[in-house]
């Protein structure tokens, strides 16, 4: 039963995201910051839609944000990643982001990486 339960809430997150994305897109100006967020950790992309590629990305599981990340919970390590994301963004010249939450709902986490991308400088 936990299975079929499982199944329709990544249903309806990928129609949400499907929904979300034909007005969302990112241009080399200004690119899409993308959140997934499993059960345990956080990821965060920026990417070009339109060359393709992922200009900045950075997680929970990465090797520099780590070992700061052990005694946070996942808000907050979610927020350090939106702030750790924002930094590297602005260093490779991106000052303008569009927000894509991936289907989830604004709030805790995904809430948790915006706030700490704007608070890192970043306009989203």
């Amino acid at each position: 039963m936990a299975d079929i339960i499982g199944r329709k809430k990544y249903a309806a997150r990928k129609r949400r995201h499907r929904r979300v994305r034909r007005h969302v897109s990112g241009t080399a100006t200004r690119p899409r910051m993308n959140v997934f967020r499993s059960n345990s950790n956080t990821f965060v992309q920026v990417i070009d839609d339109i060359a393709g590629r992922t200009l900045v990305s950075c997680s929970t599981i990465d090797k520099e944000l780590a070992p700061s990340l052990a005694d946070k919970n996942k808000v907050e390590a979610a927020k350090m990643v939106g702030q750790t994301v924002a930094e590297r963004a602005k260093a490779a010249g991106i000052e303008q982001v569009v927000f894509d939450r991936g289907g989830f709902k604004y709030t805790g986490r995904v809430a948790a990486v915006a706030q700490g991308a704007r608070e890192a400088g970043l306009q989203l």
